[in-house]
């Protein structure tokens, strides 16, 4: 063997794990069992194959074992053949030869002739302990930090919350399946959509044109509403809430950071009665409202909406709470409003950007470990109202603080109230008083679009309009002629309409009259 270079040999070894914990607890470990999986892959060049999705360099217990199946991992990686010399040669290379024990401890593990028929096994029994010793780590420093008077207990709960979060999705791998098991899901998704009438696959939002575009809120996605401050995001997202739980009666979550519960169930009241909530406030209300407060009042007990207003929420926390929720009341979406305001306190970052990546990655792994569509509220940037002229309309480059949330989001909408810039007509002569446009502009799994609402500010309100579906590229208006305007709104309230107390609203109207008028 060439003589060790002693100029790269200047890595110390690391300090061993201490054999025993503050109790006099041994740590789990099993040294026998590393030198059978060492031995078998010095010998079984394939063994490797059935044990690097089980075990890292940190699985191992003693030191220099680590270092020898980081080297073993090496030549796997760079494709070289694994025997003694060859990995001798690459710790030789490394300058880490004599820390992890010399030619001569390589040669003693494949003198064990350990076969590879129960590598597997012996590797999941290391990785299970390594596990343990991470545990045993983890809860240590937390103990030791709580006696420190000077550390503050909710940032050490947040620490803790994330070390064990982190220790899960580490721990956590999802197995290589074969097609059939997800083919047969699969088609049976598609027959299920069959039986289903309406063909929504997920659940609607109450908005039929936008459901068209989506097909409902799909289970595991991660759906973004992005918009300036005054476009009505909390409004839309409580229209939302209201159709969902109250109407269709699902349940549903809300975190709001930025209202109190009793401010949101105030916008919910206002938006199901269609009473302005200023009158709510003040509480002056003419009788009639106040039979319609009432109504609405009873309507909506028992309605399976839940709403949280912890300030400050941290995604760890926010991710307890939401698999609580989902246990317990078996809630079928969640919404947060809004995004910017959440932290991801106990893990280190090096900038807003970065901790708002953080969190939004962690809403998606969310909303796929619990199945469900989970709704964020996000701010955007400032660019779109300083654009020249009548082009305000917001974009994905909008998005404020990180392009991973356009990364992570499955679903952005966007919305857009014209006539909150002066805009009251669209370039085709649409009026656009009262109208939000919600801008569907990245959909992983489907079409892209814009949908008109109408927008009802003092009822803190989107609703449907009739006409108001932008269609696609290539596709006809719905219901509409090739040459033919928009239908007439039936639905139409007849007080509305400058006609008699008494006069029908469905009477054919005289000959000659201009309807310019209505």
């Amino acid at each position: 063997m060439p003589q060790q270079n002693n100029s790269r040999n200047t890595r110390k070894a690391a300090p061993a794990a201490p054999q025993t914990d503050n109790f006099g607890h041994l740590q789990p470990q099993d040294r026998e069992l590393e030198r059978a999986v060492l031995g078998a892959l010095l010998i079984e060049e394939e063994a490797y194959y059935k044990v690097a999705e089980i075990l890292t360099p940190a699985c191992f217990y003693e030191h220099r074992h680590q270092l020898i199946y980081e080297a073993i991992q090496r030549l796997f990686f760079l494709q070289k053949p694994v025997d003694i010399l060859t990995v001798a040669h690459q710790l030789e290379e490394a300058g880490q030869l004599e820390e992890a024990g010399g030619p001569f401890y390589l040669t003693e593990l494949s003198e064990m002739m350990y076969s590879s028929a129960h590598i597997e096994f012996h590797a999941r029994i290391i990785a299970d302990k390594a596990l343990a010793r991470r545990i045993i780590t983890i809860t240590s420093e937390v103990q030791r930090d709580a006696f420190d008077p000077t550390q503050d207990a909710g940032e050490l709960v947040n620490r803790l919350q994330a070390d064990v979060l982190q220790l899960g999705q580490e721990n956590s791998k999802n197995k290589i399946e074969q097609i059939d098991t997800i083919l047969t899901a699969a088609y049976d998704a598609v027959t299920n959509a069959s039986r289903n009438s309406d063909s929504m696959t997920g659940i609607a939002s109450g908005f039929t044109k936008l459901d068209k575009i989506t097909n409902g809120w799909q289970k595991s996605d991660l759906i973004i509403i992005g918009a300036r401050p005054a476009m009505g995001k909390t409004a839309f997202a409580l229209s939302m809430a209201k159709n969902i739980a109250i109407d269709m009666k699902k349940t549903t979550a809300i975190f709001s950071l930025e209202m109190s519960k009793l401010q949101l169930v105030n916008r919910v009241l206002s938006n199901v009665c269609e009473i302005d909530s200023n009158q709510l406030r003040t509480g002056h209300l003419r009788n009639y409202e106040w039979e319609q407060l009432d109504t609405c009042y009873k309507r909506m007990l028992g309605s399976p909406l839940y709403i949280d207003d912890t300030p400050g929420l941290s995604v760890f926390e926010l991710q307890t709470k939401a698999r609580r929720l989902y246990k317990e009341k078996n809630v079928e979406i969640i919404i947060i409003d809004y995004l910017q305001l959440m932290n991801a306190s106990g893990i280190p970052f090096n900038s807003r950007q970065e901790e708002i990546s953080i969190i939004s990655r962690s809403l998606k792994g969310l909303a796929k470990e619990l199945n469900i569509p989970i709704i964020a509220l996000s701010q955007l940037s400032r660019e779109a109202a300083k654009r020249d002229g009548d082009d305000k309309r917001p974009q994905l480059s909008d998005l404020r603080e990180s392009g991973a949330i356009e990364q992570d989001a499955d679903i952005v909408t966007l919305i857009h109230r014209p006539e909150y810039y002066g805009i009251l007509q669209s370039p085709d002569g649409k009026d656009l008083r009262g109208k939000a446009e919600i801008i569907v502009a990245k959909h992983r799994n489907g079409a892209v679009g814009d949908v008109l609402l109408n927008f009802k500010g003092k009822y803190t309100r989107f609703e449907n309009d009739d006409n108001g579906y932008i269609p696609v590229p290539g596709e006809k208006s719905i219901g509409a002629a090739d040459d033919m305007p928009p239908a007439f709104d039936i639905n139409t309230p007849a007080g509305d309409f400058p006609m008699p107390d008494n006069a029908d609203p469905f009477a054919p109207l005289p000959p000659g009259t201009d309807l310019g008028e209505f």
